[in-house]
């Protein structure tokens, strides 16, 4: 009973990769096998087949929603689809493969357990496949399902699935992944997504759909370092409720915490969630924590332990991917700096180097760092900030940077 309850964790997902590699359509056929296509959204598709006067439903408008992304055959903006086995439940993020959208791919995959890769095996493994696999990295996407695609089109023959392979494996190998896997698909025609496929009998591998219905990723989260960032406060006769999303840890009842920046002392007298208290509440759930001291306590404080704090500073080395088209970066610019629930005025301080997404060198001498540009520079705040290592927590270890006319988001750091 309990390992049912286990699988049934839900699992979030991206798929990424270059663009016409068959990310829309690799997610449209898993909805379709799954059983997860509602009977009027097939309705749909068959009303797109027939417009187009196509043999077949074309199963990427799943995802393809926008108008101008089904007239042009490409993803721009990020597809969000849940659905659920009665093993596990799945939100997948189908993200854009165009150079000029890799911030989209970056916002859909910042929060993903794993990340589909996929390859066109006819094409190898091209520059924005790099581009999204050094990002994935990043990113500390923690579990990568390489998936080489359209096998169909050169006869499921295993030497050219190996080529790619290699060609992956040479790349990868400098980003240090603890979990890649390999399967040979073709997503238009179905092989090895939901059901082994009888044309690759050589393949001794796991269907994706196995993959990701047993992939194993609880030990992932950060169990040992206590984080809560305050993302509310709710006054109910005289008494404050903490409300907020556990972030590291496990805080249980009876822990003394630390409140930050006031470095005040208090005891946790209960934990709630819906309505019912618990003793002990870890990282992904959101909670209410009531103290035994009723401290003034706002929006963007942090709760930690006071034995196992986050560091303090006001300034940041972090890695950032720029995004925004309109301006390239400019350290004579303010900016907001969001991270935890807090916002506070920072500016780049330096910019150290510009990173080469091919070779993964640094680039010292370099003019600009403009739209999708990865970089490492030094930020500094206005006020102190909480934060950790982006590859002890993805949480507390990552930050938003907000133009202050626009109010866009224009750049996302994760910080070393």
């Amino acid at each position: 009973m309990k390992e049912i309850v286990f699988n049934r964790e839900l699992l979030r997902f991206t798929v990424i990769g270059s663009v016409d590699n068959g990310k829309s359509t690799l997610i449209g056929r898993l909805l379709h096998d799954s059983k997860a296509i509602y009977a009027d959204q097939y309705k749909e598709l068959e009303k797109i087949k027939d417009k187009w006067q196509t043999q077949e439903i074309n199963l990427a408008y799943v995802t393809d929603g926008l108008k101008k992304e089904r007239e042009e055959g490409i993803t721009i903006d990020v597809a969000y689809r849940y659905f659920s086995t009665p093993k596990r439940k799945f939100i997948i993020s189908d993200s854009p493969g165009h150079v000029e959208y890799t911030r989209n791919m970056v916002t859909g995959s910042s929060n993903a357990n794993a990340a589909l890769i996929l390859i066109d095996v006819q094409n190898g493994l091209d520059e924005q496949t790099r581009r999204h696999t050094i990002i994935s990295a990043l990113l500390r996407i923690p579990h990568i399902i390489v998936c080489v695609n359209k096998m169909d089109k050169v006869g499921y023959e295993r030497r050219y699935f190996e080529e790619v392979r290699q060609q992956y494996n040479d790349f990868a190998s400098k980003l240090r992944f603890s979990d890649v896997r390999f399967i040979p698909i073709s997503a238009l025609k179905g092989d090895n997504i939901v059901k082994k496929s009888p044309n690759m009998s050589w393949y001794e591998g796991a269907t994706l759909m196995y993959n990701l219905e047993n992939m194993y990723f609880s030990s992932d989260r950060d169990l040992i370092n206590c984080r809560f960032p305050v993302q509310t406060v709710i006054e109910k006769n005289g008494i404050n409720y903490i409300g907020g999303n556990v972030v590291g840890g496990v805080f249980k009842t009876g822990d003394e915490i630390i409140i930050l920046p006031s470095n005040k002392r208090a005891i946790i007298k209960e934990i709630i969630q819906n309505k019912r208290i618990l003793k002990q509440a870890f990282a992904s759930q959101s909670i209410l924590m009531k103290l035994d001291k009723n401290y003034n306590i706002v929006r963007g404080d942090m709760i930690a332990r006071p034995n196992n704090m986050p560091k303090i500073s006001s300034q940041i080395d972090a890695m950032i991917c720029w995004f925004d088209d309109k301006a390239d970066l400019d350290c004579d610019q303010n900016y907001l700096l969001m991270a935890n629930n807090k916002i506070v005025d920072a500016k780049i301080k330096n910019i150290l180097y510009k990173l080469d997404i091919n070779t993964l060198h640094r680039i010292l001498d370099f003019n600009k760092i403009k739209s999708n540009d990865i970089a490492r520079v030094i930020v500094k705040t206005k006020e102190k900030v909480f934060f950790d290592s982006y590859a002890k927590n993805r949480n507390t270890g990552s930050f938003i940077l907000i133009d202050k006319r626009s109010n866009n988001t224009v750049g996302v750091g994760m910080i070393r």
